[in-house]
C-alpha cells in the first residue's frame, strides 16, 4: 500500500528548499524572493503550464517532467534573447504524485537547474487536484533595447530555423506506443533543449524571433501576423531527422504541425552572417523560406501551395 505523500511544509522544507541556494530565494523562508538585477539590464518574464494528459503523459518519468517544465519556459527566454536568472514554480498535484514521484521530480529538477545554470527562487504547492497542473515563471535579463520579438520581420528577409523539426512529434508517438522507440527522438519530446546561446547571439541579427512550441507552421503564422507579413516556407527545405518513416508531403506537413520542438524560428535580412552564428553557438541553422507580401503563413512543396487547414496545436 502506498503511503500518503508528505504535507506541503515537509515537501518544501525537505525537497525544494535544498534546491533554492540562490541568495534571492532567501532559503524559501520569506513570502517572496529578492533579486537585484544586473545594472543597466532589462527584465524579461515568461510563464508556462504543463498539465498531465495535455503536455505530458501520466507515465512519463517524473524527472523528465521536471526537466520539460523548466526547459519550455527557458525556451521562451531564448526566443527573447534573454539570459535566464531565476524561476518561480507552482505545483498543483493529485493523489498520483506520491512521495516517490515527488522525490524523482525534485531530483530531476535539481539536475535541470544545474544544467541550465538557473536558480530556483520560490513558488507554491497545492494537492488534491484531479490531475497534476505544473506552472513555472522564468525571469531573465537583456541589454536595453536588445529583447527579440515577433513583430519585426520585413519583406525580403530570409526565414531560418534551428535544429530539426518534427522530432518531438515522433517522440510523442513513441511514448504512446505508436512507433518503435528511438531514445534520441523520445528525449526530444520529454527533454527538450532550449536554444539559449543562439537566442542571445541573435540580438542585432534577427529581425523577428519566436520558439517553435505548437508547430512550425502555426508559430510561423503567429510571427507573420505580428509582423504584418507572410512567411512562405519551403517544406522541402525544412530540416527533419531521417528514419523509417516516409518523406512524403503528408509526412512533412505532419512534422511541421506536430509541435513541442522548442527550436528557434527567426527572420534575418538577406546577407546576414547567420552561418557564423551557427558555428559560434554550435547550433544547426537552416534557411527555410522568404518573407513576402501578404499575411500569415504559406507552406510550399515543389512550388505548389500545400498549406493545411490545421496549422498546429491550439489550446481550446
Amino acid at each position: 500500500m502506498t503511503a500518503p505523500p508528505k504535507g506541503e511544509r515537509d515537501f518544501i522544507a525537505s525537497a525544494l528548499a535544498p534546491l533554492a541556494t540562490s541568495v534571492a530565494a532567501r532559503g524559501l523562508a520569506d513570502d517572496g524572493a529578492v533579486w537585484a538585477p544586473p545594472l543597466g539590464r532589462e527584465l524579461v518574464f515568461t510563464h508556462d503550464i504543463l498539465a498531465c494528459g495535455v503536455h505530458y503523459l501520466g507515465n512519463d518519468p517524473p524527472s523528465d517532467i521536471a526537466w520539460k517544465l523548466l526547459a519550455v519556459n527557458l525556451s521562451d527566454l531564448a526566443a527573447m534573447g534573454a539570459r535566464p536568472a531565476g524561476v518561480l514554480m507552482g505545483l498543483g498535484l493529485s493523489a498520483a504524485e506520491d512521495d516517490d514521484w515527488r522525490a524523482a521530480f525534485t531530483a530531476g529538477l535539481g539536475r535541470a537547474l544545474a544544467h541550465f545554470e538557473v536558480a530556483l527562487w520560490g513558488g507554491d504547492t497545492v494537492t488534491g487536484l484531479d490531475r497534476a497542473v505544473l506552472g513555472l515563471t522564468a525571469i531573465g535579463d537583456v541589454l536595453p533595447g536588445q529583447a527579440l520579438g515577433r513583430g519585426g520581420a520585413q519583406i525580403g528577409d530570409d526565414i531560418w530555423v534551428s535544429g530539426s523539426i518534427g522530432d518531438a512529434g515522433l517522440g510523442l508517438a513513441m511514448a504512446q506506443g505508436r512507433l518503435p522507440v528511438d531514445k534520441a527522438l523520445l528525449n526530444r519530446f520529454r527533454r527538450p533543449t532550449p536554444r539559449l546561446a543562439l537566442g542571445r547571439a541573435l540580438a542585432g541579427v534577427a529581425t523577428a524571433c519566436m520558439d517553435v512550441s505548437d508547430g512550425l507552421l502555426i508559430d510561423a503564422d503567429r510571427l507573420a501576423r505580428a509582423s504584418g507579413v507572410r512567411l512562405a516556407i519551403d517544406l522541402d527545405a525544412v530540416p527533419v531527422t531521417a528514419g523509417p518513416w516516409t518523406a512524403s508531403i503528408a509526412d512533412r506537413l505532419a512534422r511541421a504541425t506536430a509541435g513541442d520542438d522548442y527550436e528557434l524560428l527567426f527572420t534575418a535580412a538577406t546577407g546576414s552572417d547567420v552561418a557564423a552564428l551557427a558555428v559560434a553557438t554550435k547550433t544547426p541553422l537552416t534557411r527555410i523560406g522568404r518573407v513576402v507580401e501578404g499575411l500569415g503563413v504559406q507552406a510550399l512543396a515543389g512550388g505548389a501551395d500545400v498549406t493545411p487547414s490545421r496549422l498546429g496545436w491550439e489550446h481550446r
